[in-house]
Formats: C-alpha cells, sequence, structure tokens
C-alpha cells in the first residue's frame, strides 16, 4: 500500500479544493514519497509553483514553499537556486502553466540545464482558470475555446525538453504511481535539469466535456493505453497511435549552468 509520511504536509490546510476524481493528489503524494527516499530535510526542499489547479500544491506541502505568478514559476526557482545552490529545487506546475505562458521559461531553463526539476501535472486542460485548450490539449478534443474541437496539434513535452537541452526526461501517469515516485527520484539526483511529466485524469474539467465518464473510467484509459519506452521502441507508428509511452526517456549528463557559472568568477579572482 502507498502511504504519505503526514508530517509532509501542512494538515491545517486540508482538505484541499480539487474536484473528486482529481489526479493531482496523486502525483503529490508520489512527490512526498520521493523526496522521503531521497533523505532530504525539510529545511533543504523548497516547492514552487504558478496558478492552476496543480500549482495549489505548495500550500498542502510542509516545505519551503513558493506559490507564484502564472507561467513564472521556473523563474522564480531560477532565481532561488542561483542564490541557494544548495537546496532541493522542485518545480510543480501544469500543462497550461508550463507550456503556453510559461513555455519560454521552460526551454531556456533547460538550455541553461540548471539544476532544477520539473513535475508537469498534465491534465490536458487549463481546469483552473476556465476550462481553455493548453498546449497539451490532445488534437480534436474539445474545451471551452475550442467547442468544436482544438485543430492544434499538442506538445510531447518529451521531445521539446530533450531538444531544449533538458538532461532527464521522464513520464509517467496516475494509474502508475510508483513510476512517478521513481522518475522523481531519478530527477532530483540529476545534476541539470529535469521534466517529469505526470499525466493525470480532469474529470471534470475535461473529461466531462469530452464523454471521457468518470474518475474510474479516465483511469482505467490512462492504464489500459499507456506502454513502457522499451516496448513502444519495437513499435510501429501505427501500433502506438493512441497510446501514451511512459517510462524514462532520457538520462544524459551535461554541464550544469550554476557550477559553469562559478568557474568563471574563481577565474576572474585569481
Amino acid at each position: 500500500m502507498l502511504q504519505i509520511n503526514v508530517e509532509n504536509l501542512r494538515m491545517q490546510k486540508l482538505p484541499h479544493i480539487w474536484c473528486p476524481g482529481c489526479g493531482n493528489g496523486i502525483a503529490l503524494s508520489a512527490l512526498t514519497r520521493a523526496i522521503d527516499k531521497l533523505g532530504y530535510d525539510h529545511d533543504e526542499v523548497a516547492i514552487v509553483s504558478g496558478i492552476g489547479c496543480s500549482s495549489r500544491s505548495p500550500g498542502y506541502l510542509n516545505f519551503n514553499t513558493l506559490h507564484t505568478t502564472h507561467g513564472r514559476a521556473i523563474a522564480f526557482a531560477t532565481g532561488l537556486k542561483i542564490f541557494k545552490p544548495k537546496m532541493k529545487v522542485f518545480i510543480v506546475t501544469g500543462d497550461g502553466d508550463c507550456t503556453a505562458i510559461g513555455g519560454n521559461h521552460f526551454i531556456h531553463a533547460a538550455r541553461r540545464n540548471i539544476d532544477l526539476n520539473v513535475i508537469l501535472f498534465n491534465n490536458n486542460i487549463y481546469g483552473m482558470t476556465g476550462g481553455q485548450a493548453s498546449p497539451m490539449t490532445p488534437f480534436g478534443r474539445t474545451a471551452t475555446t475550442a467547442p468544436y474541437g482544438t485543430v492544434e496539434r499538442n506538445f510531447d513535452i518529451m521531445e521539446l525538453a530533450k531538444a531544449a537541452g533538458a538532461t532527464f526526461c521522464g513520464r509517467a501517469t496516475a494509474a502508475h504511481p510508483r513510476l512517478i515516485e521513481s522518475l522523481i527520484v531519478k530527477a532530483a539526483q540529476n545534476k541539470g535539469f529535469s521534466v517529469v511529466e505526470a499525466m493525470l485524469p480532469c474529470p471534470i474539467g475535461f473529461g466531462r466535456r469530452n464523454k471521457l465518464g468518470g474518475p474510474v473510467e479516465m483511469m482505467k484509459y490512462l492504464e489500459e493505453n499507456s506502454v513502457r519506452v522499451q516496448k513502444a521502441q519495437k513499435m510501429s507508428e501505427e501500433e502506438l497511435k493512441g497510446k501514451f509511452v511512459i517510462g524514462e526517456f532520457y538520462n544524459k549528463p551535461a554541464p550544469e549552468y550554476i557550477e559553469e557559472y562559478d568557474k568563471i568568477i574563481a577565474k576572474l579572482k585569481k
């Protein structure tokens, strides 16, 4: 049974505000278990978020926390990490917060390879702010801004992160909570920019509008249509159509931004 350490929670802030069946709690608990597994003290961990359903997470977590402005979580986290490089910084962000208004911050933090851990809660929609389509809304799905179905192709955040320069990329779904946890552990152990995408059901804002059933049906859909990376590599494009590839996509160290900057400072002091 998966259990959560209540010392990681601000019990006075509970119960949470998320809708029944929302997958955010699954990803949140995976994050806390990962932090416990890594052996971090509460004082050395910082959780940073922007705006959205996922971004309410820091309010429930008993660590150093920042609830910042829309799309700017990575910018705030960058400043924090530069000022306190020994801090273990996790960014909890949503698909709209991270890849739309925060998209430019995302690609440049990846390019710099600054030592930050992005936990992207992907529920395929702007759940809290009105049900608008996000850059992660699948082609053809409806939203308040796409009542007849979106005609834009959605990002593959794993490919985007890797291409931009991230040195660790992994994806899991709410139906695979242990995988979310293990990927977060690996992300934190990577000295550089790491991205973990957690695909989560949004039964109210996304599922109901797209007639995908309730929470149970959406969880089953995620489970039944997920394929591990290793298996996916042996499948054809046609076989992978409509599937979610999960697991560790990329793990390749590269020079980290703060360490390289410190080398320049040390050189100039000589």
